[in-house]
This record gives C-alpha cells, structure tokens and sequence, in this order.
C-alpha cells in the first residue's frame, strides 16, 4: 500500500524536485503540492495524505502555524517539517505544534524516504543536529530561546544592513517612533541595552540569520 504525501513548500523548484524526487519511491504517491500552509490545510481534507511534508517559513500562513491546524484536523495526517532552519526556537516550537520529525534540507534522499516512512509508522524522526540541540536544551546547555515577532526581526535586520532608524521607518513604512518602540522591545527581550549587542546577540542565538559571504 502507497504512502500518500503532500509537499509543502512556497519555492516553486523545490517543491517539484522534492515531489519529482519522492515520486521515484515504489511506495510513495506524492497526491499533492501546496505553496503555503493555508493552501496545505485546505488539501489535506481532500487528498487524505498519509504524511506532509512541511516547510516552515512561508508566507500567508507558516509551517508552525499549518502544522498545529492540520493536526487538529480529524483523521489527521503525519507531518515532518523540512526546512534550512535549525534554531531551537524553530526546532522547539514545531514539535510543539504537533509535527513528528524534523529534517534539514540538505538530508540525502534516502534518508528523508527513510524518515517519512519511519514518521508513517509513528516514530519521531530528528536530523542528527537537531536532535543534538534538542539534548542540549534538556541537559541546560543550550542558550536560551528568544522570540521576536516578525516586525522586531524586520527592524533588526535593517538595524544590521546599517539603516538608522529614520530609514528603518521609511523602508518599512512605519513612523520612527514605531521603529523605537520595537527596537526597545528588543531589546529587552535580548537582554541588551544598545544596538549593536541586539544584533550580535541575536545573530549568535540564531534569532537572526547572519549575511551570507
């Protein structure tokens, strides 16, 4: 009997390489691709998958947020996020949102088979490093997980592109007073009081991705 996938992901080549790529498996019946978490929950219903394959950050409605609704659902599916992101916060908060494994995108073909199959049959599949980060959290090794909300991570990530806040504001087409009271949450939330500590810090929590060289 056929595992049914359904592959989510809002990168039009990914999603049909990774569909292309599942598709040579004799048991795998990839049903369906969605661009988003919202399109993602709306198929489940129809196309009954066995499992999806979920990425996380997407726009209209993300990975986390699909993945806790579509598990709520009824006869609900399996779902195994893959994504580039390997921060505890992103790590924590999916398997919170009920997901039953959580790979990286640079997993090798047999091995994501592998772990769709293994999260079919009930078992919680982890990418060596994630699994790794997760047994650091419960020894109290791990840094401490930060949430920003998404406008914070914005402002920030102008704030490390240089922008002052005037520009901030512009580029994002809020009041400067607005962009001050996010970098001051902020900062609170970092632990920090000026803003070159807010970028370090939350470069070196994984709270921002550090620019590619």
């Amino acid at each position: 009997m056929s595992i049914r996938l359904l592959v989510v992901d809002d990168h039009p080549v990914v999603r049909a390489g990774m569909a292309a790529v599942l598709s040579e498996e004799p048991d795998f019946d990839v049903v369906g691709q969605a661009q988003h978490g919202a399109e993602a929950l709306a198929l489940v219903p129809v196309l009954t998958p066995d499992l999806v394959l979920m990425d996380l950050r997407m726009p209209v409605l993300d990975g986390v947020a699909a993945t806790r609704a579509i598990r709520a659902l009824p006869k609900a599916p399996e779902v195994l996020v893959l994504t580039t992101y390997d921060t505890d916060a992103d790590i924590v908060t999916a398997v919170e949102a009920g997901a039953r494994g959580y790979l990286l995108k640079d997993a090798r073909p047999r091995d994501l088979a592998d772990a769709i199959r293994r999260a079919v049959a009930g078992e919680t599949v982890l990418a060596p490093a994630v699994a790794a980060r997760l047994a650091d959290r419960l020894r109290g090794d791990a840094p401490p997980t930060v949430e920003l909300t998404p406008r914070e991570r914005d402002v920030l990530a102008l704030v490390a592109d240089g922008l002052s806040n005037a520009e901030i504001g512009a580029r994002l087409f809020i009041g400067e007073a607005t962009v001050k009271t996010h970098l001051l949450r902020s900062f609170a939330k970092l632990e920090v009081s000026d803003r070159t500590a807010a970028v370090t810090t939350a470069y070196r929590l994984g709270v921002l991705e550090p620019p590619s060289r």
